[in-house]
């Protein structure tokens, strides 16, 4: 036991794949984190929140063990691997009544696809699996097809791209923008990484990369170069890790929170704001939602600021009285709000909820002493214990509000600088620009563009006189 203590407090705080084992040493469980620390630890906390199976599971562990990963991505994978090695009877047990989900290649085929499936079949395609966590998976399958393009099903009109080939997730094969060989070796540098061969394909991808480079192939250079950025983005990218945090933890919080505010009833929709700006420019405001304790991002809205200046008070009862304005009635009425901030921010929702005659508690949470602030008879701090559930929860509440905040600002601030470049461009007015923007996404992505793609959207004369200026070693 003392052994497994010393473990314990030596788990990192890196993504991961975990393994329980019993007194002889077998793994019984093989699970993911996106943080090793705080999820395996919670198998060890004091919970009444467990089902039967848990606990038994939690009983039977004598022995941790652990395998570091640079993403989620890469933890989700590598779980479907080892619990496929391993066979642990935990992993059999806890599953709920679902089958199993499995990534399903049929490169061989004359149009190939990559789909989802609970059946595999013998029908000479590659299935990839299986994998317990549905939602994680189609995520993961998400952000991985940015990076190699595929098709989900065969297009029904084979004579012109869908419009998932111009948002970069098609491969393109209906008007032969990618060769069928050239799409078969891009699903097998995908099977390469959905089998946890991450560091291989990698390599592979380096290699063939500096081969181009010599021939001068700078084309194809620089498309292996963006797909290998592609890769190593996948590490900011969150597929699981929400849920994976609060599956034991979460209740205890919001009951926490209810008892410390004096709720009527546990805050089921809490909601977050915070404002962001560099130097009064640019300034946003973010509203994250979570429901039942998790994160509900398909709730989540953001707000571009229309009072000019640095001023976080006022952009804070800016938002307040935008989101309580009566303008959005769909959007369903929170328990609780979160404002990241002390007592200014927190004065300025509390004054706009009055003026928009909303009656819903409201608390502050400063970032220098991680301190709750409250309004009763004027305004009260409120110090929990840095290691509680309750903390916890509303610093990932407001951490996620800042995140979000602060990706609405940074990409208005890029739009707004890229636009200033292109500015420079003589005989490229603002139409051009927007379709470059709307287009290509960004100044880079106009950069490296192909010239066919460059003149599909501005025309010939334009495309060259972009690249011109863009792609100065081009001239």
């Amino acid at each position: 036991m003392a052994e497994l203590k010393k473990k314990l407090k030596n788990l990192p705080l890196s993504a991961g794949v975990y393994f329980h084992k019993d007194s002889n040493g077998k793994i019984i469980y093989v699970g993911k984190a996106a943080v090793l620390k705080n999820r395996v630890r919670q198998y060890f906390q004091l919970s009444h929140g467990r089902d039967a199976k848990t606990q038994a599971l939690v009983r039977d562990i004598a022995d941790i063990d652990w395998i570091e990963t640079e993403s989620e991505i890469d933890a989700l994978f590598l779980e479907a691997e080892m619990i496929k090695r391993y066979k642990p009877r935990y992993n059999l047990a806890l599953r709920d009544d679902k089958s199993d989900l499995y990534v399903r290649i049929d490169i061989k085929s004359s149009h190939p696809t990559v789909q989802f499936t609970r059946r595999p079949l013998d029908d000479g395609a590659d299935y990839h699996g299986p994998f317990t966590n549905s939602l994680g998976l189609r995520r993961a399958m998400k952000y991985l097809r940015r990076v190699f393009p595929y098709d989900q099903k065969v297009p029904a009109d084979k004579r012109r791209v869908s419009l998932d080939y111009h948002l970069g997730l098609s491969p393109g094969l209906e008007e032969g923008r990618t060769s069928l060989e050239n799409y078969r070796r891009d699903l097998k540098q995908l099977r390469l990484y959905v089998t946890g061969q991450r560091q291989k394909l990698i390599s592979e991808l380096a290699k063939q990369m500096k081969i181009a480079a010599k021939v001068q192939d700078f084309e194809l250079a620089a498309s292996l170069r963006n797909r290998l950025t592609g890769l190593k983005s996948l590490r900011q990218q969150v597929v699981f890790g929400d849920r994976e945090f609060m599956d034991i933890s979460k209740d205890q919080a919001l009951a926490g929170l209810q008892e410390l505010l004096g709720l009527a009833q546990i805050p089921k929709r809490i909601e977050g704001y915070d404002i962001s700006h560099m130097g009064g420019t640019d300034t946003v405001a973010s509203m994250v939602v979570f429901s039942q304790g998790l994160p509900d991002k398909s709730q989540y809205r953001k707000f571009k600021m229309r009072m000019p200046g640095n001023d976080d008070f006022a952009h804070m009862r800016e938002v307040i009285t935008r989101r309580f304005s009566g303008r959005h009635k769909n959007w369903p009425r929170p328990n609780l709000i979160l404002i990241d901030g002390g007592k200014g921010q927190l004065s300025s929702a509390l004054t706009a909820l009055d003026e928009a005659g909303e009656v819903i508690p409201a608390i502050g949470l400063a970032k220098r002493l991680e301190q709750v602030i409250v309004q009763n008879d004027g305004f009260e701090v409120i110090d929990l214990p840095p290691n509680g559930h309750v903390i916890k929860l509303l610093q990932r509440i407001r951490d996620e509000s800042h995140r979000f905040a602060v990706s609405y600002h940074s990409t208005l601030k890029t739009k707004r600088q890229t636009a200033s470049q292109l500015e420079d461009i003589p005989g490229i007015g603002p139409i051009t620009r927007k379709k470059l923007i709307k287009t290509f996404g960004s100044i880079q992505g106009a950069a490296v563009a192909r010239p066919r793609e460059l003149a599909k959207a501005v025309g010939t004369s334009k495309a060259k006189l972009i690249r011109r200026y863009l792609r100065p070693d081009r001239r």
